[in-house]
């Protein structure tokens, strides 16, 4: 029986098949691109303290990993100025992500127009810059500038093994009699003090190195779908089992947090893979959950108890019912300003009380013209990557796919459960996934001009 060897278009070989670390965009060896950056990124939020801040800024940009995504928005901002290092092809996240910035920027100078306190003022300004700035260049610079499947793949590694060793700390901060968080430093950074534990059914609620246990479990949840991914496609058997190890130890985090957010994001994820799944991995996905499960109440007896009373007793939770309790205040905030809202940034605690929900607050800094925009930045990317799903012909990449649509789906819930974008190690982390979601699109684009477009200055 004679086989034909499968067709190549000669400009679309993949040159990492022949030599490695070049790609197909640039056709050069790999020395600073976007995946570099992606996964610099990811380490800065991860592996340093949130609380450790560049001197003389606030904690939510003052942060090593948001002054690289505001340098990266200047990054892309900069190439687009010149025709011959502006990305050539099509991209609609950017035009999901110009409504976002229009909308912020209008409800600015809203804000300004109201009257705004010192204190709201500074808060606006900061977020332009952590929610504005940093956000969207995380958005764009992952969108256009991540070349190819290969390097989206190291990004998304490098993004699993930070997630890994932020659930080993956490894990870390559940059995030590010690904060071990607070002896972490980094020269150079300020230190504005570390989270104090919280307490749920006798268990202790970790963060590791974000600010709060649930930006840990929101941050957490986005990874572990990423994980099941490479532990089921990486290319080497020995990676497989890496991966699967890492998928435990982030489901182990998670569990530590004592969070329904985290795992009602976990079923939400493992209800939109399974369609791809075989029923052999499902088993190993379910029994990866129960072990999980069994080593944690092992550690900590009452973890389960604890667990089901959450879910079993949500109607008397007081977190709940004082959720519950203002949303008769934010009535009353919203219907003053409906469509254009307060001013980007400005319900700012302590001058108001914490929502806990994301679409809410954005309903009452950017109205509802605010909330429409931040929805359209979601379901744009989710729309992406289905597109993606539908022309991916490679089992991985029609997996990876799903994956990048179930962290959509994901976020949309998580948004509601708390203040989501006020937190930078979530939010970026969330950028850079929905500018991957267009980056799919891209590289299964019909169109060779689109799927490898570069910058006329690499160009023939």
């Amino acid at each position: 029986m004679t086989v034909t060897a499968p067709a190549f278009h000669a400009t679309d070989l993949e040159p990492a098949l022949f030599a490695e670390q070049t790609y197909a965009t640039r056709r050069r060896r790999v020395r600073l691109d976007a995946a570099l950056a992606f996964g610099l990124t990811i380490c800065l939020l991860t592996l340093i303290p949130s609380r450790l801040i560049v001197p003389g800024t606030s904690a939510d940009v003052g942060r090593p990993g948001t002054v690289v995504c505001v340098v990266m928005f200047c990054w892309w901002a900069g190439t687009r100025g010149n025709p011959r290092l502006a990305m050539p092809g099509p991209q609609p996240v950017r035009w999901a992500v110009l409504l976002y910035l229009l909308s912020m920027l209008i409800s600015y100078v809203i804000g300004f127009e109201r009257g705004l306190t010192p204190l709201e003022a500074n808060a606006a300004d900061r977020a332009l810059l952590a929610g504005g700035a940093a956000f969207i260049g995380a958005i764009l610079v992952a969108a256009d500038g991540i070349s190819n499947w290969d390097r989206l793949r190291v990004a998304l590694q490098v993004f699993v093994w930070c997630c890994v060793y932020m659930s080993i700390i956490g894990l870390l901060q559940k059995v030590l009699p010690v904060n071990i968080v607070e002896y972490m430093t980094v020269p150079g950074l300020s230190n504005l003090g570390v989270p104090g534990y919280q307490e749920r059914g006798g268990g202790l609620r970790v963060a590791a190195t974000t600010t709060h246990y649930l930006e840990l479990s929101a941050t957490l949840s986005l990874a572990l779908p990423i994980a099941i991914h490479f532990a089921k496609f990486a290319a080497t058997l020995r990676s497989r089992r890496r991966f699967g190890v890492a998928a435990f130890l982030i489901v182990a985090g998670i569990l530590v947090t004592i969070s329904r957010t985290g795992i009602i994001s976990v079923v939400i994820a493992i209800l939109i893979l399974m369609p791809l799944w075989t029923w052999r991995t499902r088993y190993n996905v379910i029994a990866l959950g129960m072990t999980a499960v069994v080593a944690m109440s092992a550690v900590q007896p009452s973890t389960v108890r604890t667990f089901y009373d959450i879910f079993a007793n949500a109607s008397d939770d007081s977190s709940i019912e004082v959720r519950t309790e203002r949303y008769a205040m934010v009535g009353y905030y919203y219907s003053q300003r409906p469509w254009l809202g307060r001013g980007t940034g400005t319900w700012e605690p302590p001058m108001y009380q914490f929502l806990d929900n994301q679409w809410l607050r954005t309903a009452l800094e950017a109205g509802a013209v605010g909330v429409v925009v931040l929805a359209v930045l979601h379901l744009t990317a989710l729309a992406l990557a289905g597109i993606a799903l539908r022309r991916a012909t490679d089992a991985a990449d029609r997996h990876l796919c799903l994956v990048l649509i179930s962290t959509q789906v994901m976020a949309l819930f998580i948004a509601y459960t708390f203040d989501s974008l006020t937190y930078t190690t979530y939010s970026l982390t969330l950028g850079m996934l929905i500018g991957v979601c267009g980056a799919v699109w891209r590289f299964t684009h019909p169109s060779r001009e689109v799927r490898t477009s570069t910058p006329r200055w690499f160009g023939p």
